[in-house]
């Protein structure tokens, strides 16, 4: 199966299926739940790191490339669900995060205790520039009792690797292999495009210091190399990068199939139309038009230039979709379909995020004792010390935290929603008896939806390969684009809103196929009026 044809499956394993109910998944619950993804249809599964991590930052901080954290299980674990996966036609990508390790990792160790090498692994040094950490805070922690610093863009226990080290390239090389070895087909790379810092570090003040390590040129030369060395000799292994604050110029490199450095990209432009003033930690309603504005001309400048984008609208960092985009106490069935068919029928690879098949949403949390990323309690605390009271502290950490995302997936409306026996590591979100995957598999429409979809991917050259233009760009609610392929061509119209809006469909469409529709099909009209949240495609 080709690239363009697959859809993605997200887990969050800390959150997925317990079965040793010290109430945190692991890799049996995930191999537990293989029949239910496989009835899904889903073709590749992305585990979150799995890997011996401190956990300071939900395990993006590394402390062994090449080992198992025993809260997941064993090595031995981690090969039958490769193989239990295989045998259900899906196959397992891993999370690489090559940018930066757990201070807790022998490397970093080694070069506190005075080791030459090791210090060469790291960006050491004598004076901070003013660059701020995404966490908060400065970018740069003391490095020991040395007089020198060493930068982490994350958490200060996350360094980041020193890559003009040619050292440290052949060591992160050799973990890409050991995983490839070990008959992974999928490398998710974390913050990839940030990896490529320059010789001499300079000050910023734009952006929190970001134009000086983002995209860097260098970058791609990284990339090619990486490709050459490892993942480029198995041309049915699948690659995406997530680059952070990224441009489509740079993700059109990364991408294009003549330049061998990835797959495809996840850019997040498309999730931050709901931060006031470009800021996160705010509310605000999201901004439709210039959501609408990022689809299309990411659509339709990957689509002319080679380049191809990874889909998505949840992950592990991010609140549910349904939160922000839709109005979810009256629509969300019809606002999940929406929203799963405005990707799943575009240009580019559709990702699921656990529990986006059954219309999951936030947790309504009364304290911000209950969050547990270090994310949210530092933004809380910042905002706070910003003049916000507590409870209007509270009430933007609620809309914008990652632990939105990373709540137990609801398997059903036992306790603990059937995820653990024990006591989950994070609270469950209360409305599980109503939402959860015995019900929807029962008598849900999201999830059947969602089968739908994936079908229509593997079926119809002309969705998975087909060019994207946009279609009534300055339409105000809804957003609607056309495929091209080999002389078929389909027209997709979704509604962002909950009301009726009138849309103009070309004629050539009238007497078209209709290929899905959220609502019961009505005779197609010149001006034809939408229904609260639809999604149409129709096939010429």
């Amino acid at each position: 199966m080709s690239l363009q044809e697959k859809v993605i499956y997200q887990i969050y394993p800390k959150s997925f299926q317990d079965t040793d109910q010290n109430g945190i998944g692991d890799l049996a619950g995930i191999i537990q739940r293989l029949p239910y993804l496989h009835k899904l249809g889903v073709d590749m599964l992305w585990l979150s790191p799995i890997y011996p991590s401190p956990q300071k930052d939900n395990g993006y901080d590394i402390s062994d490339y090449c080992g198992i954290d025993p809260v997941f299980g064993t090595m031995q674990d981690f090969e039958k669900l490769i193989a239990a996966a295989k045998s259900c036609g899906i196959e397992i990508m891993v999370d690489m995060v090559l940018n930066h390790v757990s201070t807790a990792h022998p490397w970093f160790q080694k070069a506190l205790a005075g080791d030459e090498k090791y210090q060469d692994y790291f960006i050491l040094r004598d004076a901070p520039t003013d660059w701020i950490s995404k966490f908060g805070g400065s970018a740069w922690a003391p490095f020991g009792d040395t007089g020198k610093y060493y930068l982490h863009l994350y958490d200060p226990s996350q360094a980041d690797l020193n890559w003009r080290n040619p050292r440290v390239r052949e060591e992160l090389f050799k973990v890409v292999d050991f995983w490839l070895e070990k008959g992974v087909k999928g490398l998710r790379f974390d913050v990839l495009n940030v990896i490529g810092k320059d010789t001499v570090l300079k000050d910023n003040p734009v952006d929190d210091g970001k134009p000086e390590y983002t995209d860097k040129p260098v970058t791609h030369d990284y990339l090619q190399e990486l490709n050459r060395a490892t993942f480029g000799k198995d041309p049915s292994v699948v690659t995406v990068g997530e680059m952070s604050s990224t441009t489509i110029e740079n993700c059109i490199l990364y991408t294009r199939p003549d330049r061998k450095e990835l797959d495809m990209t996840f850019n997040f432009h498309h999730l931050k139309v709901d931060y006031e003033a470009g800021q996160k930690w705010t509310t605000c309603a999201f901004d439709f038009a210039e959501l609408k504005q990022l689809l299309h001309s990411w659509g339709e400048a990957m689509s002319r230039n080679d380049g191809w984008n990874a889909l998505f609208w949840n992950n592990h960092d991010q609140p549910r979709a349904l939160n922000r985009f839709i109005q979810w106490q009256d629509h969300r069935v019809k606002g999940a379909q929406m929203l799963a068919a405005a990707i799943h029928l575009n240009r580019g690879t559709p990702f699921i995020y656990m529990g986006e098949e059954l219309g999951m949403l936030d947790p309504d949390y009364a304290d911000i004792t209950d969050y547990v990323d270090i994310e949210a309690q530092n933004a809380y605390r910042n905002l706070l010390a910003a003049g916000k009271s507590a409870a209007e502290a509270l009430q933007i950490v609620k809309t914008k935290a990652r632990d939105n995302a990373r709540t137990p997936m609801q398997w059903s409306a036992e306790k603990n929603a059937g995820f653990s026996k024990g006591t989950p590591w994070l609270k469950i979100a209360q409305n599980y008896p109503m939402i959860n995957a015995a019900r929807e598999l029962e008598s849900g429409e999201i999830f059947p939806f969602y089968q739908q979809l994936i079908a229509l991917r593997k079926a119809y050259p002309l969705i998975s390969r087909g060019s994207y233009q946009a279609y009534l760009p300055a339409h105000p609610q809804v957003y609607s684009y056309l495929r091209e392929y080999e002389g078929q061509k389909l027209l997709v119209l979704t509604n962002f809103y909950a009301d009726h809006p009138k849309v103009t469909i070309p004629k050539e469409f009238l007497n078209g196929k209709e290929l899905i529709n959220n609502y019961p099909a009505k005779k197609l009209t010149t001006s034809f009026e939408m229904q609260p949240y639809q999604a149409l495609a129709i096939l010429r």
